[in-house]
């Protein structure tokens, strides 16, 4: 196994370009298996999810190609099983994306109950209940889900129980394949999202409404490969952003898409956090001084997540930290998963006062200075805070179980340490 060790107290300055969009890149390859075509993919993040995700395609029969760094090609071509490897279905949760595709292709998709952060309750059940409205028969086992199409996906009128990112995904896949209209009601709009609906059309596919939460599918009998490139990590650019403020440092994000960050400068805002739009960059200014924004007659701020365009739930264990280091008191309310915030006991032990109020509040009272600990990331977001809170400590932290940071950020030590943090790799 590996560690992070990390000193703090270093600025993180100078130029850095965002990974491509993990949470675009997964639906993306998945998407390869609608077409018998090769179908490549650029700016594709080299992380553990995205490795996870090319063995299954690989597994599943295709043909899977590194042409370049962050480019690969997935020709489906000879598309013949339905189980995808329930290892590695456990081990993310966009292997569940896999269906749409299969039951589009094969008419068939066995499927484990997938893995993935263990943040709480994570139903499928508007994946279901979706893929029912399309003329699929679900069989619900304890330990898998077993979905055919007997007569092909049917298109209809569809209202998602909630705005599911993974179960709009799915359904616009299997769509895409579909007979008929598919109009898909309280949809997700998050940027990947959209990036998914771009792809489509890109292969001859016809989805309108893109960027709204009603989206309308017109089924196509095939589908042909295409080229396309991802787009910024927009949780990467929050993050950084987030890293550079809080250790004093002077950050250049290049090529940020600061459009996608107009939410993220409302909520960190509201924690003194500023920063320049520079064309399509993103320039943070050093040495900036952190201090709570009171709402109106001097009451209590609040940073809060929702569905996008809201502020992104990826983004709240990064808020947390950065409260920590802000003159006066803020609650932070993440309203999406229930097990979100159980981990700011390791903050508490590096000297962070924060309030517990239930699983899905917190009060955090700044500034507090943060010691080195020994510590061990519990999930992507969380782990990536650990390491922001590591960076502007005082001491040194080990961060163990860093394969969970490393499923969603590339190269993170190699990159941190070129803008100038003590941070290196060791076995334990």
């Amino acid at each position: 196994m590996e560690a992070f060790v990390i000193r703090g107290g270093n600025p993180i300055s100078g130029t850095v370009v965002p990974q491509g969009n993990k949470n675009a890149a997964l639906p993306l390859l998945a998407a390869a298996l609608l077409t018998d075509e090769p179908v490549r993919l650029c700016n594709v993040p080299d992380i553990r999810d995205v490795r996870t995700m090319l063995a299954l395609l690989d597994n599943l029969g295709a043909s899977v190609r590194q042409l370049g760094r962050g480019e690969w090609e997935i020709r489906a071509d000879n598309l013949h099983h339905f189980t995808p490897d329930p290892v590695l279905c456990q081990q993310i949760r966009a292997s569940f994306l896999l269906a749409g595709p299969l039951l589009a292709r094969l008419g068939r998709a066995v499927l484990p109950r997938p893995g993935g952060d263990r943040i709480g309750r994570r139903p499928l059940d508007t994946h279901i209940h979706a893929f029912w409205e399309l003329g699929v028969e679900v069989e619900v086992e304890p330990d898998r889900y077993i979905l055919s199409a007997p007569k092909g996906i049917q298109g209809g009128d569809i209202f998602l129980h909630e705005m599911s990112v993974t179960a709009t995904e799915n359904v616009l896949m299997a769509a895409a394949l579909g007979r008929g209209t598919t109009i898909i009601r309280n949809a997700a709009s998050e940027p990947h999202v959209q990036e998914l609906c771009h792809c489509i059309n890109a292969m001859g596919g016809h989805v309108e409404g893109i960027g709204t939460n009603t989206l309308r599918v017109e089924g196509r009998e095939r589908l042909n490969g295409t080229v396309f490139r991802i787009g910024p990590d927009y949780l990467e650019v929050g993050s950084f952003i987030g890293l550079a403020a809080v250790t004093g440092g002077e950050l250049l994000i290049k090529d940020a898409m600061p459009e996608h960050h107009r939410m993220t400068r409302v909520m960190f805002g509201r924690l003194g956090i500023r920063w320049e739009v520079r064309g399509n960059d993103i320039w943070v200014p050093a040495n900036q001084t952190l201090v709570v924004q009171n709402d109106l007659h001097g009451a209590i701020p609040k940073i809060d997540d929702g569905p996008w365009p809201a502020f992104s739930a990826d983004l709240i264990s990064i808020a947390v930290v950065l409260a920590t280091q802000a003159h006066g008191t803020v609650l932070i309310h993440e309203k999406m998963f229930e097990s979100r915030l159980f981990w700011v006991d390791k903050l508490i032990s590096m000297g962070a006062r924060i309030i517990l109020c239930d699983p899905h509040r917190a009060v955090v009272v700044g500034p507090s200075q943060l010691y080195g600990q020994i510590l061990s990331s519990p999930d992507i977001r969380a782990g990536m805070a650990l390491v922001i809170a590591a960076l502007c400590a005082e001491g040194q932290s080990v961060i163990h179980n860093i394969q969970q940071v490393e499923r969603g950020y590339e190269a993170l030590d190699k990159r941190l340490r070129q803008l100038g943090a003590d941070i290196e790799r060791v076995r334990v």
